[in-house]
């Protein structure tokens, strides 16, 4: 597990991100091979981030999963690819998000922006890559936080 404070508060109510998640972190399983020269395969990462409000200890759990190919017409998508461009856009997600946050943000309406935010940024990265709100079943969540302000 990562501690890590994605949206802390500070003196003025204002929240800000601190921590990354790196992309070792992301533990990808392949779901389907590559045929060996086209274009295909799928691996896929299920990712849990708790978030948690300080002063109520108020407790959500933000879940979803997250998909790539194995190969793309540029060629083969690696595992430390995949796993960068992932934490890349996680990462990026949160701090669009939780660094304007406030305190009195509803944590389940945070988790529904950062999940629109990287849905539009992670299938923009890379051809076949896709955003999904649920897990896939054989993909084993990866707990990330406690996300805490």
């Amino acid at each position: 597990m990562l501690a890590l404070c994605v949206a802390c508060v500070g003196p003025t109510d204002r929240t800000f991100v601190t921590g990354r998640i790196l992309p070792r972190q992301i533990r990808f399983v392949t779901l389907r091979e590559a045929t060996p020269g086209e274009e295909g395969g799928q691996r896929s990462a299920c990712i849990h981030v708790r978030l948690t409000r300080a002063n109520t200890s108020e407790s959500v759990l933000c879940r979803f999963g997250v998909e790539t190919p194995l190969r793309t017409h540029e060629g083969v998508i690696s595992l430390p690819l995949a796993q960068r461009i992932a934490a890349e856009r996680i990462n990026e997600a949160a701090q669009a998000v939780f660094g304007s946050a406030t305190i009195d943000s509803p944590l389940g309406m945070l988790c529904e922006l950062m999940k629109a935010q990287l849905r539009r940024t992670f299938e923009a990265s890379l051809a076949g890559a896709r955003f999904r709100a649920q897990c896939d079943e054989r993909a084993p969540p990866v707990l990330f936080g406690n996300l805490t302000f």
